[in-house]
C-alpha cells in the first residue's frame, strides 16, 4: 500500500508536511529493489540505497550479544570512515546471523563486489541482512544480480526498495516530509521493515532515513541517537530483540543555518516515530496500535521505563486484544517498572475514560469502555485503530510515550512454524 503512512495523524507539525515519496525524496539519493531469488516466493528481496558523494552516515544498532556480523561491519566502517558511507545493500530472507565465520566472509565478499562495481572503497559500503537466524546468504545469487541491482538504481525506485526489505511484514513502510527552513526547501525520507521480534534495545527492525542537509558527523550522530531513543527504542510487539537490528541515517547537501537545527531534528523525530509506529501496528497478528503515554514522572528516563514496561506486558496486550478494560494489569505493570512514585497520585485513562484516580478505582461503565476498544480493534489501518492508555503518576516534569500492539492468537500461529 503505497505511502500508507501518509494517512497517519498521530503526530502533526506546523513546519513539516507529509508528501508523497520515501527514501529517495531528498536530493541526490537513489535506490533499487529487485528479486534475486533469495525468497522462495519470488518477491523482491535485494535492495540498494545509494548516497551522494560527501554524504554522512550514522546509526544505532542491536545490543544483542549474538548480533550478526553485518552489524559489526556497519559499526566498524562508520567509525573508521567517520561516517563517509556511500552505499548500503540489504538482503531479506536470510539473517546471516549465528553462521560462524561464513557470516563474516560472505558479508565482506558481497560488499567488496558491490564496491568494485560502484567504484568505491570497501569501507564506503555497508550491508544489512534480515530473515531467518542461522540461514547464510546465497552469495552467488546476490553477486549474480549486482549488475542488475545497480542498473535499477533510480530516483523513483523508493517503493521497490521498501518492498525488497520486508519479511513477515503485511504493510510497506515508507514516508517523506518536507519543510521550508530559511530560504531552503528541506526533505526527509524514510523506509523501514519490522513485524515480529520487536522490543527496545533496539527493536527488531531495519530502518533508513535520508535528509538533504549537510551536517557534521559528530553532531549528526548525536541527533540520531536522540531520534532512535524516542522512536525505534520506544516500540514493542512481543518482548524479543533480534540479532540484526539496524537504523541508518544519511545527511547530504549544503549546510543548514544553525538556528534551524532544532527544527530539522523535529522532522527527524517525526519521520522516525511514524516509521516506528507503523512497525508496532504491523506486529504479527496485531489488530490495533497501542499507545502508552506517561506524565508526571521524576524524569523522562523514568517515564520511558514505565511506558515501555506497560507496552510490553503480555497481560496488558492480551486484555487489549479482548477489549477488556482490565486496568489492574496496567497498574501492576506500572508497579514493576522500577520507578518510585506515590501510589495516591496515580491517575489512569483508557482513551477518554478515567479509570483510576488518586489511588482509587473510578466508577466507570465497563461495557462502554469495552465497546470503545472494540471499535479501535476493527478501525482502519493507522487511521482510527489507536488505543491510548494515559497515566499521570505525580507532579514531575518527566514524560514519555511508547507504542505497541495487541497480542492475538494469530501471533502464535505465525511464529509456531516459522521455519517449517
Amino acid at each position: 500500500m503505497k505511502n500508507a503512512l501518509l494517512n497517519l495523524s498521530l503526530l502533526t507539525s506546523s513546519v513539516w508536511s507529509p508528501i508523497s515519496g520515501g527514501i529517495t525524496t531528498p536530493d541526490g539519493f537513489l535506490a533499487a529493489g529487485i528479486s534475486a531469488g533469495l525468497k522462495p516466493s519470488g518477491k523482491k528481496d535485494l535492495a540498494l540505497l545509494y548516497a551522494p558523494d560527501g554524504a554522512c552516515c550514522s546509526g544505532t544498532f542491536t545490543q544483542s550479544v549474538t548480533r550478526a556480523y553485518c552489524v559489526d561491519l556497519c559499526v566498524d566502517r562508520i567509525k573508521a570512515s567517520e561516517g563517509k558511507i556511500r552505499a548500503v545493500i540489504i538482503n531479506s530472507g536470510q539473517a546471516n546471523a549465528c553462521t560462524g565465520s561464513r557470516g563474516k566472509i560472505d558479508s565482506e565478499i558481497i560488499t567488496h563486489e558491490l564496491a568494485q562495481r560502484l567504484g568505491l572503497s570497501d569501507e564506503e559500503v555497508l550491508i544489512c541482512s534480515t530473515g531467518v537466524i542461522g540461514e547464510p546468504i546465497p552469495v552467488e545469487k546476490v553477486n549474480g544480480h549486482l549488475d542488475y541491482l545497480i542498473e535499477s538504481l533510480d530516483k523513483e525506485a523508493n517503493l521497490d526498495a521498501a518492498n525488497a526489505i520486508l519479511t513477515t511484514d503485511l504493510q510497506v513502510k515508507e514516508i517523506a516530509y518536507q519543510a521550508v527552513l530559511g530560504d531552503r526547501q528541506i526533505s526527509i525520507g524514510g523506509m523501514a521493515k519490522g513485524s515480529g521480534m520487536i522490543h527496545p534495545s533496539m527493536a527488531t527492525m531495519l530502518s533508513y532515513i535520508t535528509c538533504d542537509v549537510g551536517i557534521d558527523h559528530v553532531l549528526w550522530s548525536d541527533m540520531i541517537k536522540r531520534v532512535a531513543e524516542s522512536s525505534f527504542n520506544a516500540i514493542t510487539v512481543d518482548g524479543d530483540t533480534s540479532t540484526n537490528d539496524t537504523f541508518l541515517a544519511f545527511s547530504s547537501g549544503p549546510k543548514l543555518d544553525p538556528r534551524y537545527l532544532s527544527i530539522l531534528e523535529e522532522g527527524l523525530h517525526l519521520t522516525a516515530q511514524q516509521l516506528a509506529k507503523a512497525i508496532a501496528r504491523d506486529g504479527e497478528g496485531a489488530n490495533c496500535l497501542l499507545e502508552i503515554k506517561v506524565e508526571g514522572a521524576p524524569s523522562d528516563l523514568d517515564a520511558h521505563a514505565i511506558a515501555r514496561t506497560i507496552a510490553s506486558s503480555s497481560l496488558v496486550k492480551t486484555a487489549v486484544h479482548g477489549s477488556d478494560p482490565n486496568w489492574g494489569r496496567i497498574i501492576a505493570a506500572l508497579g514493576r517498572a522500577g520507578t518510585s512514585f506515590n501510589f495516591n497520585d496515580v491517575k489512569l485513562w483508557i482513551g477518554p475514560y478515567e479509570i483510576f484516580s488518586n489511588g482509587t478505582p473510578q466508577d466507570f461503565d465497563r461495557q462502554i469502555v469495552s465497546n470503545f476498544m472494540k471499535a479501535r480493534l476493527t478501525g482502519k489501518y493507522l487511521i482510527d485503530d489507536l488505543i491510548s492508555i494515559r497515566l499521570k503518576i505525580g507532579i514531575g516534569k518527566g514524560s514519555a510515550t511508547a507504542w505497541g500492539c495487541d497480542l492475538s492468537d494469530q501471533y502464535v500461529r505465525i511464529n509456531a512454524d516459522y521455519t517449517t
